[in-house]
């Protein structure tokens, strides 16, 4: 087990990687190596063929008259070795004794396989020779003595073999070209050798970069994922977690890591919603406390003035009743507004029955007919087709479109030119749900400040609370309805209630209030 653990680390496959790499470069080299070799032998053989051909040949000229081309196109001893450009030419050379015992330039050529170095006959009869500095011979090597430099395979030169004959000291030699000579020279020639080579390098590079591009690929993936945690997006896991070598456990701590923070984060979340609604409940026992003794002092002088102070005229005591009892309900309301908010951070108690949705709009939009007319706004109730009953608690709506309403008719005030603020009901998704838009025509909302209108203590208004819209939309998903808001700054601020009909509950009634 701790074998194959061993060879699945990042580590050790990359030696093995690295060894191989090394092994196949070495082995190449070595085969390369052979094959020079191999070659250089070849070459010396077919060198010393060729010399012993041409000696042989030029050995049988002393006992014949015959030259040595005639001789070779009667055999046809050199014609191979002359098609391959070895043997280029025999010479039979007098020694003239300028230099005594010594082959030198101005020795004459007696016979050559080259019929241009042929002695020739002249008019008058008598015999032109050709020297030994006309024939232009490459470099000379006596073959009677050891080489005092150490011979190129393949490159041309000239061997000399001084022979002993009734006519005289002769000296043989032999010509011979270059290996290549057959073959025209060029940098292709001198390049094919490092080719093997070449393959080999360019074989180890690739598998380099596949290798760096694999194993580095996870080290990128962590590199995208530490600026996606860093930028607050915990919603994503690195892939390489499935690798089973170093980087795979890295990768799978990695996303254990963001698992964490990200339920760090949701925890936090949720504890600062928890102070928050805290301080909601701290403030409202508050404000409750502060308000609800006056208003009870309210009430209570209310019911003193109806009952004991009622004046004796009737049309008189009717009017003091109405107006009374009328304080009485907004009184009643305020205390009713005081304890939702007090419930704010508590579950709802809804009484949730069939309401009529119109006539809850219609009855919150008269809390401010009179605070539109004085600046000068227009307010608006549309329906678009029949409207089916929404399930709800009749107080608990009427305080969300109050206050949607509040919002819109005070996002007007103020500008000189009035406004319109226009509410309309309608039905989506096959009238399962039922939809109120609030849109008015105020100063708007700033882009950056739309997707936090609904947090608690949020507001843009100077004396706001931030308290209002929060309210609003826990009221809704309470009814398990939604809300949106689309605005832009300077032209108007819409806001769309979506709440389920109350045909989608079972054993609802569709009656009307």
């Amino acid at each position: 087990m701790g074998f194959f653990r061993l060879l699945n680390s990042f580590r050790v496959r990359l030696l093995l990687v690295l060894a191989g790499l090394l092994v196949a470069t070495l082995g190449v080299q070595f085969y390369l190596n052979r094959l020079s070799e191999q070659q250089v032998a070849r070459t010396i053989a077919e060198q010393e063929q060729a010399l012993t051909a041409g000696i042989s040949l030029a050995a049988q000229t002393f006992p014949t008259t015959k030259r040595i081309n005639e001789l070779d196109q009667e055999l046809g001893f050199l014609l191979r070795e002359k098609h391959a450009g070895r043997i280029t030419n025999v010479l039979i050379v007098k020694d003239e004794g300028h230099i005594p015992n010594r082959l030198d330039d101005e020795d004459i050529i007696d016979d050559s396989l080259d019929p241009k170095f042929i002695p020739e006959r002249l008019e008058d009869g008598t015999d032109k020779y050709f020297t030994v500095a006309t024939a232009q011979l490459p470099r000379l090597v006596n073959a009677d003595q050891p080489a005092s430099t150490q011979p190129v395979a393949g490159e041309p030169r000239a061997f000399t073999i001084s022979a002993a004959t009734s006519r005289g000291l002769n000296y043989i030699i032999v010509v011979l070209g270059s290996a290549q000579m057959h073959e025209s020279h060029s940098l292709w020639q001198d390049a094919r050798p490092l080719l093997p080579t070449l393959a080999v390098l360019l074989i180890a590079t690739l598998a380099a970069a596949i290798l760096v591009w694999r194993f580095t690929r996870p080290i990128q993936e962590l590199s995208d994922a530490a600026r996606r945690v860093a930028a607050g997006d915990f919603n994503f896991r690195v892939p390489s977690a499935t690798r089973r070598d170093e980087m795979g456990e890295l990768a799978a701590v990695f996303n254990e890591m963001i698992a964490r923070l990200g339920g760090m984060r949701d925890l936090e979340s949720r504890l600062n919603l928890a102070e928050r609604s805290a301080v909601v409940g701290r403030l409202a026992s508050a404000i409750a406390h502060e308000i609800r003794n006056p208003l009870n002092y309210i009430n209570l002088t209310l019911d003193h003035l109806r009952t004991s102070l009622a004046p004796s005229d009737p049309q008189k005591r009717a009017t003091v009743e109405r107006l009374t009892t009328q304080l009485k309900a907004e009184v009643a309301r305020i205390n009713t507004r005081i304890s939702e908010f007090l419930k704010y951070t508590r579950p709802a108690q809804l009484e949730m029955r069939p309401v009529n949705l119109r006539e809850l709009v219609e009855d919150a939009l008269r809390i401010v007919e009179g605070q539109a007319a004085e600046s000068n706004i227009e307010t608006r109730v549309e329906a678009e087709g029949d409207i089916p009953p929404v399930r709800g608690d009749a107080e608990s709506l009427r305080s969300i479109f109050t206050n949607l309403i509040i919002n819109a008719v005070q996002a007007m005030e103020g500008n000189g030119a009035g406004g319109r603020l226009t509410i309309t009901l309608s039905t989506t998704e096959a009238e399962r749900r039922a939809c109120v838009r609030f849109a008015d025509t105020g100063r708007g909302i700033e882009a950056e400040n739309v997707s936090q209108v609904f947090e608690p203590y949020f507001s843009t208004k100077e004396t706001g609370t931030g308290l209002g819209l929060a309210i609003v939309k826990k009221a809704v998903d309470d009814h398990d309805g939604t809300i949106s808001v689309t605005s832009k700054h300077g032209e108007g601020t819409t806001f769309t209630v979506t709440l389920p009909t109350a045909g989608n509950d079972e054993g609802g009634t569709m009656n009307d209030e």
